[in-house]
């Protein structure tokens, strides 16, 4: 809606005008908008072509008949004027009637004529045919020798095709399709500190019934946004199909009228819900013209030279007052009762409420350690080692801990666990990040077997011999599989069991020099050098016979 001034305002626009101020000088000096300014000058300058008042000097005041008409032109009221005396005279007014003087309009400073007066029909011509005005200027000097500058052109166009505001679109909308949401100014209210501050004042209407809530919160933080909206939701019953909001820090995390980045709870709190979240465009306040007034009705109305005791009284007041002043009054522009349009129509087209609230969670953005994990509430929790030293999204509950990346997938799942414990799952690990140790003999026997039996059965040998600290001896003998053909440390493990050697050092050795393998000889029962065993016996027998003569 365009700004109403008052008659007196008007008047000192038209006297500063006079005196060759400029329009921003006006604006900044009267604190109003330099448009405002611009637009009561130039239904002025209409108001002086219609009434013929183009004449009148500065100081002079209009009389009779041209009084009134000006006082129409520029209120739209033959009674914004007091009559006036027959001869214009101020001291010809009746005593005590309120005086108002209409300040005349001071004639144009003459302008010396353009250089494209001449030429006018044909720069119209053209101007119907589309042409730029860069366009016009090169024809001009081409057809018609034209000697003046581009700057004159440009300027002669402008004045020729004015540029025409088109008036702005009303976008009306059916029943349960729109809600429009917005914060404002609430009324003082004591703290718990005993300190008055004004909280805030969060407000969604209906778009089609203007059926509407009101809650005062202390701050517009994230959490306070959401539960707002929850509330008003289980009040009305349902849910519309979208949310018409504006680019506050608790919802949109970056302005963008193509593509905003809304705050990842929040998109979470629409998909439970199943509504679409559209922030409106960067300073333009009239995408939500429904939810401005509404924020500006609930101020004047409600709220105007009221104090509460406490925050739970101001909302108590609020919710009274929806209901018995805000339901029952007939809307101005849909002519119905809010409360009978919402029962009757609006209700019924909401979407279902689901079956429970959206659940309370705190969230937050965290950076991935070195060590592959992310700190909450003084835990720590993996995530895969592809996410390491990028930013992830958080949230917890008193159970669980969930990870997400940038498009919200989620990517760990974690057991709540008690400050300053490590919750690290397998996947999470690196495969060149997890020793052989870890994995255990089991696994390093059988990357041995892939060198041969050789290597297998001395390997085994080790782990029987040695027990658990064989297991690293293992991963010796992977490491020189990597450095030695596998045929020569086949040979070298054939010979160190044969010989019972079960150390790394004894491989070592036999590879460097390649040793030949022990030969093993078999034990003979009989022989003739081998003599019976009761020859022995007596010969022992006769020995301690003679000792003891």
């Amino acid at each position: 809606m365009a700004n109403q001034l008052k008659l007196a305002t008007i008047d000192t626009i038209l006297t500063l005008h006079q005196q060759r101020w400029s329009v921003r000088r006006i604006a900044k000096t009267l604190g109003i908008h330099r448009d405002t300014v611009a637009r009561h000058l130039r239904q002025a300058n209409q108001t002086r072509a219609l009434t013929g008042l183009a004449e009148v000097k500065l100081g002079q005041t209009p009389t009779g008949s041209e009084a009134v008409k000006l006082g129409q032109a520029l209120t739209g009221s033959a009674e914004a004027l007091p009559a006036v005396g027959a001869h214009g005279a101020a001291g010809t007014e009746p005593a005590g009637s309120v005086r108002s003087t209409v300040l005349p309009l001071a004639p144009e400073p003459a302008r010396q004529p353009s250089l494209c007066e001449p030429f006018r029909a044909v720069i119209q011509a053209k101007l119907d045919q589309g042409l730029t005005a860069q366009r016009i200027y090169q024809d001009l000097v081409v057809e018609h020798g034209f000697g003046g500058k581009y700057h004159s052109v440009r300027r002669f166009v402008r004045r020729l095709a004015p540029k025409q505001e088109l008036p702005f679109r009303r976008l009306e909308c059916g029943p349960g399709e729109e809600a429009q949401v917005d914060f404002g100014k609430g009324a003082p209210t004591q703290d718990a500190e005993g300190r008055r501050r004004r909280p805030h004042v969060f407000r969604i209407v209906l778009s089609y019934s203007r059926k509407a809530y009101s809650e005062a919160v202390p701050r517009q933080t994230t959490e306070a946004f959401l539960r707002c909206l929850e509330n008003a939701f289980w009040h009305f019953g349902g849910v519309p199909q979208r949310l018409v909001l504006d680019n506050l820090k608790a919802a949109v995390t970056k302005a963008d009228w193509f593509d905003p980045e809304i705050n990842p709870k929040v998109r979470s709190f629409g998909q439970h819900y199943g509504i679409a979240l559209l922030p409106t465009k960067p300073y333009t306040p009239r995408h939500k013209g429904k939810i401005e007034r509404g924020v500006d009705y609930v101020q004047e109305n409600a709220l105007k030279g009221r104090v509460f005791a406490s925050l739970d009284e101001h909302n108590h007041f609020l919710l009274d007052w929806e209901q018995t002043i805000a339901d029952t009054r007939i809307h101005g522009t849909t002519r119905r009762q809010v409360s009978v349009l919402f029962r009757e129509v609006e209700r019924a087209a909401l979407q279902r409420l689901p079956l429970e609230r959206f659940p309370c969670f705190c969230e937050g953005r965290r950076v991935v350690h070195r060590d592959g994990h992310v700190e909450v509430e003084r835990a720590y929790y993996s995530v895969p080692p592809e996410y390491l030293a990028r930013a992830v999204w958080v949230r917890w509950d008193g159970r669980l801990v969930r990870i997400f990346n940038q498009r919200l997938e989620q990517i760990a799942l974690h057991p709540r666990h008690e400050p300053g414990r490590f919750s690290t799952q397998s996947q999470h690990l690196a495969n060149r990040k997890i020793s052989g140790v870890e994995r255990g003999a089991a696994w390093l026997l059988g990357k041995v077997r892939c060198l041969g039996p050789h290597s297998s059965r001395w390997a085994e040998a080790v782990i029987q011999q040695r027990g658990v600290e064989g297991v690293r001896v293992l991963q010796g003998l992977l490491a020189l599989a990597s450095r030695h053909p596998v045929a020569a440390l086949e040979r070298a493990c054939d010979i160190a069991l044969s010989h019972g050697a079960y150390h790394l050092r004894t491989l070592r050795a036999l590879l460097a020099r390649d040793a030949p393998r022990q030969e093993q000889f078999a034990f003979l029962q009989e022989h003739p050098l081998i003599r019976d065993l009761s020859t022995y016996g007596q010969f022992v027998h006769d020995t301690l016979q003679k000792e003891a003569l």
